[in-house]
């Protein structure tokens, strides 16, 4: 899909009706072969594809070609209970910005609304300026996933910590199988969402080179593709403060960065947690098994010596010989259960 999302109108797909030269963004949603195609013949630009797009190197996430800046970085996607990870591209021309993704993401639908409710004879936002508010939202967005998913821990804390477990063992062992599906998904999360930190702190730090290097243009050649000072020289210049808003993105990423290790050392803590108390459940499990068959060897030892009826068995023909036998087998059997039970092996002392 091609959307224009034009400043001050509801983003639609290009037509004969759409304007692409008062279009100051492009959005490329999940596009195929021929569309890339037709936004290259029509923007005038390379359009990297996906496999372009999921390279790993740093020389083929960001550079620049043909006056044009080329950005991409992996970023997450969640959904339900699911989580992936899909490509985003950013080329920023000097009239306009285009992105190439292949999913919905919240960040460019917000920033397309706010684009869309534009005043009307205000000066549309430059390329610079929506690049730096997607970035913005996009760490804003993370920021909300994370935080959501330490809510989802701490209730898997108390879940696994609580001291009123079930005693049913079926309904223990479900619960312990579950918490280790949670965890699971939420170790992948935030191992998704760190890479995410990284390529989006990668392309905020060659976009502030890139905007330092139009200012040094500035005084080398006197011009550049960024508005630098006013006519006073007193305001703050559209590449200061775009500067200033990259480095404060900066550090959100850096605490970001610092919360999602945080969130894998607890989810490793948790995981080891729940390993200890499956351990434990299996450690019941094998007392029982180990109380059941001891109280079982010492009658079956006392049926087998007076079932082998030997001739000189003097309780063969004694009157209380069997009433012996079955009081012997019942304190065999009652002795070890009671140590059992003051060693607390099962039941309550």
């Amino acid at each position: 899909m091609l959307l224009a999302r034009p400043a001050g109108t509801p983003a639609r797909e290009i037509g004969p009706d759409v304007d692409i030269n008062t279009t100051n963004w492009i959005d490329l949603i999940n596009p195929t072969h021929d569309e890339i195609t037709k936004a290259e013949t029509l923007l005038g630009v390379h359009i990297p594809k996906q496999e372009e797009l999921e390279e790993i190197e740093s020389s083929s996430r960001h550079y620049e070609r043909d006056n044009c800046l080329y950005l991409s970085t992996p970023l997450v996607r969640r959904a339900d209970d699911i989580s992936f990870s899909k490509p985003v591209g950013f080329i920023l021309t000097e009239k306009r910005i285009i992105t190439v993704r292949y999913t919905d993401y919240f960040a460019f639908d917000l920033v397309g609304r706010k684009l869309a409710e534009y005043p009307a004879g205000k000066i549309s936002p430059s390329s610079t300026e929506l690049l730096v508010e997607l970035i913005e939202e996009i760490i804003n967005r993370l920021a909300d996933i994370l935080e959501g998913l330490g809510r989802t821990l701490d209730t898997i804390s108390r879940r696994v910590f609580n001291a009123e477990q079930p005693r049913d063992r079926a309904r223990v062992g479900a619960m312990l199988r579950e918490t280790l599906r949670r965890l699971g998904y939420a170790g992948d999360l935030a191992s998704t969402v760190r890479d995410s930190l990284l390529g989006i702190d990668r392309v905020r730090i060659y976009l502030e080179d890139y905007i330092s290097q139009s200012l040094q243009k500035v005084k080398d050649q006197g011009t550049s593709p960024l508005p630098t000072r006013d006519t006073a020289g007193k305001s703050p210049t559209p590449a200061d403060t775009f500067k200033s808003r990259l480095k404060v993105a900066g550090r959100d990423i850096a605490s970001l960065s610092d919360f999602d290790a945080q969130i894998v050392s607890k989810v490793q803590f948790l995981l080891d947690a729940t390993l200890g108390f499956i351990s434990i459940e299996q450690n019941d499990g094998m007392k029982v098994l180990t109380v059941a068959s001891s109280i079982g060897i010492m009658p079956t030892l006392i049926a087998g010596i007076y079932g082998m009826n030997f001739k000189d068995m003097p309780e063969l023909t004694w009157k209380y010989g069997y009433p012996y036998g079955l009081t012997l087998m019942v304190l065999s059997t009652i002795l070890p259960l009671f140590w059992f039970w003051r060693r607390g092996w099962f039941g309550t002392r």
